[in-house]
């Protein structure tokens, strides 16, 4: 491991446990797993704007964290030299990219993140507008994203109570995966993120000249690392229960030890 490697490492661990003592410490995470709390804005969206789920950073950096990595990556490895361009640096990003896959789209159905959700105990759930209550439907409904109402699927809401029934004759929702342990997607990402970007930036700081279009891409991908170094600060304080995002470092953690077996076992190969 490479000495920025090390230090992005030791950071990112650094942010995250320290950024999870203080929201418990302060009471500032907000349980995402909760029915009852995560469709209502956060307690703090007011005062802290990073507490709140429409802020920039989130809308149009995290929520596409793994695009905006994978342009980096690739920003850096084609304006690097033929001796920096590696295969083996291609097959870590490839490797990493199969692994965000698994956990977040596909695993035999569905991605593995819903599988833990919903083997923790958690249920399909529909929020229905201005009440407290909660309606849990089929997990399948939640697996398929399936939008759902009282029209299109009667049967559903066929031992609800009147008062439990939205007025609108026109509403309709999403149902949701919650309860269980709903694992820190954003930290497991953004932890698989840094190491990857830093790493493969390792072959670019030895050398001793760089282009002028890779010098623009190695300072993209250090801003874009400072950048997902302050949103797993941002999500450390203010979302997710403790567990979930240590459990979503971990993962990260995992995943990016996961994508350099490709390349060990190409070394070992040629050998």
């Amino acid at each position: 491991m490479s000495t920025a490697t090390r230090l992005a490492f030791v950071l990112v661990s650094t942010i995250v446990l320290v950024g999870t003592a203080y929201s418990v410490a302060f009471h500032t995470y907000l349980d995402t797993s909760n029915p009852l709390l995560t469709h209502l804005p956060h307690p703090l969206s007011k005062t802290h704007r990073f507490a709140s789920k429409g802020n920039l950073l989130n809308v149009y950096f995290i929520k596409q964290a793994w695009a905006w990595t994978s342009g980096a990556f690739f920003l850096a490895w084609i304006t690097g030299t033929p001796s920096t361009r590696s295969f083996l640096r291609l097959t870590r990003y490839l490797t990493a990219t199969v692994t965000w896959l698994l956990f977040t789209a596909w695993f035999f159905g569905p991605g593995l993140f819903e599988r833990v959700l919903v083997l923790s105990g958690g249920e399909c759930v529909l929020s229905i507008p201005n009440t407290p209550e909660q309606l849990v439907v089929p997990a399948e409904f939640c697996h398929t994203r399936t939008s759902v109402s009282p029209h299109t699927h009667p049967a559903l809401f066929a031992s609800a109570p009147d008062s439990f029934l939205p007025g609108a004759s026109d509403w309709h929702a999403v149902p949701r995966l919650r309860k269980g342990h709903d694992i820190s997607g954003h930290i497991y990402l953004l932890t698989l993120s840094v190491l990857l970007l830093t790493q493969q930036l390792g072959p670019s700081f030895s050398l001793t000249r760089w282009s002028m279009p890779h010098t623009v891409a190695v300072y993209a991908n250090i801003a874009l690392i400072i950048t997902w170094l302050f949103a797993v600060g941002t999500t450390s304080v203010y979302f997710h229960s403790p567990g979930e995002k240590i459990s979503g470092y971990l993962l990260g953690l995992v995943c990016f030890v996961a994508s350099q077996v490709p390349g060990l076992l190409i070394a070992r190969t040629t050998l």
